[in-house]
């Protein structure tokens, strides 16, 4: 069988290093939406971090929002242009430290957008410092020495944070491997139905690798999420 890349996603050189998890995503999120005939309709806000990387590779409608606040931009636009399907692309460091407030008050609102968060346990744009998710012990450009959990916290974990708030969709996936990306897909494709129903507020976060600021090779980045993150980022669908 030949893969047929998605007719969403164009061939410009990206400047995505090599194993990152940020191309898999835009090409997963590409496919749901040319699936279900959204190409029209759907307008996407980037963050001006590594997700601003992709703003040539789509070919549907992109803004690029100020550092940490794809979310609030992406409101913005819903609230203007309700027919559009409007989601959010935002990193782990940006989503859950930059712009850890707005993200929060857009779950208690349960406002009508879909967020997708690219969860690589680290800053990735700025350096590979100690983001909110950096595992105990982890090795950052801030944390030489490894991080310390009793001084920056445990990882972390958006279904503990959302747990009390009444959003309509929260799941995890993983960017690892063939079966991650495959469940990924189902979850990005059941937020994007929630929000044509307009249930509100839908999270998807995925598990993804970043060699060039782990300082380890594709394969073996890819084990760390399988071996390390996992233990601390359990996938699934948390609400439904």
């Amino acid at each position: 069988m030949r893969m047929v890349a998605p007719e969403t996603v164009t061939f410009t050189k990206s400047g995505f290093c090599p194993g990152c998890g940020h191309g898999l995503a835009v090409r997963l999120i590409a496919e749901v939406a040319e699936k279900m005939a959204l190409n029209e309709k759907l307008i996407t806000v980037v963050d001006v971090a590594c997700g601003s990387l992709n703003i040539n590779s789509w070919k549907f409608d992109t803004i690029m929002a100020a550092h940490g606040r794809p979310i609030p931009t992406a409101i913005g636009v819903k609230k203007v242009r309700p027919e559009n399907v409007t989601l959010a692309y935002i990193g782990d460091g940006a989503a859950y430290a930059i712009g850890m407030a707005e993200m929060m008050h857009a779950g208690i609102r349960n406002d009508n957008i879909i967020t997708i968060v690219i969860n690589n346990g680290l800053f990735g744009m700025t350096g590979g410092q100690c983001a909110p998710t950096s595992l105990p012990g982890q090795i950052t450009t801030s944390t030489p020495h490894g991080k310390d959990p009793n001084k920056l916290g445990m990882p972390f974990r958006i279904e503990e944070a959302f747990s009390g708030l009444d959003v309509a969709y929260l799941a995890r996936g993983s960017m690892a491997d063939v079966k991650g990306m495959t469940q990924s897909k189902k979850y990005i494709e059941t937020a994007f139905e929630k929000h044509l129903a307009g249930e509100g507020f839908c999270l998807v976060e995925l598990l993804s690798p970043c060699p060039t600021n782990m300082n380890m090779p594709p394969v073996k980045c890819a084990e760390h999420i399988s071996k390390e993150m996992l233990q601390y980022f359990p996938l699934g669908e948390f609400k439904k």
